[in-house]
Parts: C-alpha cells; sequence; structure tokens
C-alpha cells in the first residue's frame, strides 16, 4: 500500500507540474521567429473553409473538387502578383526545403545538357543548400563557395572572379537565417542574366522583410516558405521562370503542371497565399515599429562585458539579431532563458541537434569557443515593447550567472 501512495502522490505532481507549464506557455516571451512563427488570424480564418466545407480534391471534377481548383488557382494569382510574377511560374511545395532541393537539382539537370558543371555558392547558406550542393559535389560537380567575411555580406567581387565558362547556377540567399543580413541579390541576379548563368535564391527569410520581386533581381529560381510569415508549417512555393522548362521533382499525377505530383493541401495553400499578402502588404509598418526594438536590443546588449554582434548593423533585417558572448555556451543560455520564458535560439532550427558550433559564425572568422556562445533574437510583428523590456532585464544576470560558472571566463579575465 506505501508503494502505490508514492506512485499515486508522484503521478498527482507530474500533472500538476504539467498544468503549470501548459499555463506557462501562455505567457512566454517568443524571440525565435526566424525558427518559426505562430499562425496569424487572418491566416486562420482564410483556411478554415477549406478545413470543413470545402474540402474537395482539386483534380475532381464534380462542383466541390471545382472549388477547391478556384481556391488552388486563386492562391496562386494572389502569390505571383505579390512578388512580381506570373502565376504559371508559381509551383506549391512542401516548403523551403523542397523548395531549394528542386531548383538545384533541377538547374543541374539544365546544365548537364549545356555541358556545364560549375556551380557558386556562399559558405553560408541554409543546409537544403549545402547539403545538396555537397551531393552534387560527389557525382562530379564543382561547387566554389563564396566567403562573407566580418560583416557577413557576400562580396560581388568574389562573385565575378569565381565565374568561368562553365559556371551555369549561382545559388545565393537573399536574407541569410542566423544573422539576417541581406545579400545583394539585385546585383548578383543582374550579373548572372548578363552571363547566362541560372541564378536562385532562398528568399524564405527575405519575405515581409525586404521587398521581393523576381523580375527586378533577375531571379531564374526563388524559394519562399509558409511557417516563417504566420502561415502553416509544411508548405511552401518554388517560383521558376517561365523561360525555363524545368525537370519534375515528384512523378505521379498531373498535379502543378505534372512537375509536382501529389494532392494539393489546399488549406495549407490558401493560408500561405494570405500569409504572404499580409508580409508583403503591412511591410512598411512591420519596419516602424521593429526598427526601434531592434535598435534598443543593440543599445542594451551592446553594454554587456564582451559581447559581439555577428554581421553588420546596417544591411540587416529589422526583425533579427545574433550576438556572442565570451565565456558562455549557447545551450546553457537557451537553458536558462527558457526558465525565465523566454524562447531565443543559437542559430538555424534546422542544425540544433548539433553540437557544432555555427557554420555561419565560422564563416564570419569567429573563433570555435565564442561561436558556441551565441544568441539569435528574432521578432515578428506580434513582439512588443514590454516583451523586449522583460528580455533586457533578464539577460544579463542570466549571462553574469553563466559566466561565474564558467573556467573559460575565467581564463579570459586573467589574460585580458
Amino acid at each position: 500500500m506505501v508503494y502505490n501512495i508514492k506512485v499515486d502522490y508522484f503521478s498527482i505532481n507530474i500533472i500538476k507540474k504539467a498544468v503549470i507549464i501548459l499555463k506557462d506557455i501562455n505567457n512566454i516571451i517568443y524571440l525565435d521567429n526566424a525558427a518559426t512563427t505562430k499562425l496569424s488570424p487572418a491566416v486562420r480564418e482564410a483556411m478554415e473553409p477549406y478545413l470543413d466545407e470545402l474540402y474537395g480534391n482539386a483534380s475532381s471534377l464534380y462542383s466541390l473538387g471545382r472549388k477547391s481548383a478556384a481556391a488552388l488557382e486563386n492562391s496562386r494569382a494572389r502569390i505571383a502578383e505579390a512578388i512580381g510574377a506570373d502565376p504559371r511560374e508559381v509551383y506549391f511545395t512542401s516548403g523551403g526545403s523542397e523548395s531549394d532541393n528542386w531548383a538545384i537539382k533541377g538547374a543541374k539537370h539544365l546544365m548537364e545538357k549545356q555541358g556545364k558543371r560549375h556551380i557558386i555558392s556562399s559558405v553560408f547558406e541554409h543546409h537544403a543548400v549545402l547539403n545538396v550542393l555537397e551531393s552534387l559535389e560527389k557525382s562530379g560537380f564543382e561547387i566554389t563557395y563564396l566567403p562573407v567575411y566580418k560583416n557577413g555580406v557576400v562580396e560581388i567581387s568574389d562573385l565575378e572572379k569565381a565565374i568561368r565558362p562553365d559556371t551555369g547556377l549561382v545559388t545565393i540567399m537573399y536574407v541569410n537565417n542566423e544573422i539576417g543580413t541581406i545579400q545583394p541579390v539585385t546585383e548578383i541576379g543582374g550579373i548572372c542574366r548578363s552571363r547566362g548563368i541560372l541564378f536562385h535564391t532562398d528568399a524564405v527569410q527575405a519575405i515581409g522583410s525586404v521587398p521581393v520581386d523576381v523580375k527586378a533581381i533577375n531571379a531564374d529560381f526563388l524559394t519562399l516558405s509558409g511557417h516563417k510569415i504566420h502561415a502553416m508549417k509544411g508548405v511552401g512555393i518554388l517560383y521558376v521562370n517561365k523561360r525555363i522548362r524545368i525537370s519534375p521533382f515528384i512523378e505521379g499525377g498531373a498535379q502543378e503542371s505534372g512537375l509536382r505530383a501529389g494532392t494539393e493541401n489546399i488549406a495549407g495553400i490558401v493560408g500561405l497565399a494570405e500569409g504572404v499578402c499580409r508580409a508583403v502588404g503591412g511591410m512598411e509598418e512591420k519596419h516602424a515599429r521593429l526598427m526601434p526594438l531592434r535598435d534598443k536590443i543593440y543599445r542594451e546588449i551592446m553594454k554587456m562585458e564582451r559581447v559581439h554582434l555577428n554581421g553588420e548593423l546596417e544591411r540587416r533585417v529589422p526583425c533579427c539579431l545574433n550576438f556572442s558572448f565570451e565565456g558562455v555556451e549557447g545551450e546553457a543560455l537557451l537553458l536558462q532563458l527558457d526558465l525565465a520564458g523566454i524562447c531565443c535560439s543559437s542559430g538555424s532550427a534546422c542544425t540544433s541537434g548539433s553540437l557544432d558550433p555555427s557554420h555561419v559564425l565560422l564563416s564570419l572568422g569567429l573563433p570555435h569557443e565564442i561561436a558556441h556562445g551565441s544568441l539569435r533574437i528574432s521578432m515578428s510583428e506580434y513582439t512588443t515593447e514590454a516583451e523586449i523590456d522583460r528580455f533586457l532585464e533578464v539577460l544579463p544576470g542570466v549571462v553574469d550567472k553563466l559566466r561565474k560558472m564558467s573556467p573559460l571566463w575565467e581564463n579570459i579575465i586573467k589574460n585580458s
């Protein structure tokens, strides 16, 4: 009987703790919007009919299916207008990683027909790009990875030097997902178009933070994802310039002009269109609200001892900052902030299981021990000044606590 009482007592405490955790979720300060964003009420409202009564398959001929097909094409047209494209150039995918894969692998087939086997990228691309390029290297393609230097920006002169007669593709992200720096994609696209080189840009972190116009930047391929702009996870687009005949990515049915088979996620696609239009239409208002918050975070954190801003401040989106704290482990910093109800990250969510320091921060020239102590703060339209004030109130104490426990910090102070 004693044993059973202990089990019951233990179970009750577990339940109590679970209830407390669930209650605390409503009070968290979420500053990891570069990883994912909450679903906006407008997106939820736009999706709701297609989760309930309008559930038809868009390939069906009866009226329920035709309504889904109409919603599909209306969403395609809305997204195309938002990014300066023709609706025929917009293909729906499962998100950024699939779109990056399709763009690069599709370009690879086009390059092979032209006898070109050289690709140019940067050292700090998302792994959805880097890992595909690594696989292409194994099949005989040559990849040149451009440096980004301390400012976190690709230099045009490096690109021009890297171009060869057999260069067939340049793939450079629009905005870096870890440090938020903006790349000179307009200039890059112009150079590529003048040299007859295909240009792909991953614009997942760009939409809603900088203008995205596929014609203005001479993009041949462009990647977007819903869950970065308050739409659903599992839905995105690949823009493909209509002058390009890209190969199918998923064989099967005739969906997406026969290039990407599979029954369409109509609710997710409708939500994506709403998210894209809201992101583009609300960009100026978002900038006006977030720029003062970004600058406030920068000013206050830079008052702390031995802190580094990763990437330059000027060529950066208003919603993202990345700092390195000497003498602090990034994982410990995140856990301590989490205990205070604050969600941040130390880099890309796609590599959070790795113990290695961020490849992005290493590409800036940071030593391993400093790159390990990084913190990414990424805001959204829902971030409030009160939340930022609370974060700035908590952070110095957390950093100080961790440094007092750190032998590395002792050595830094002794040798300074």
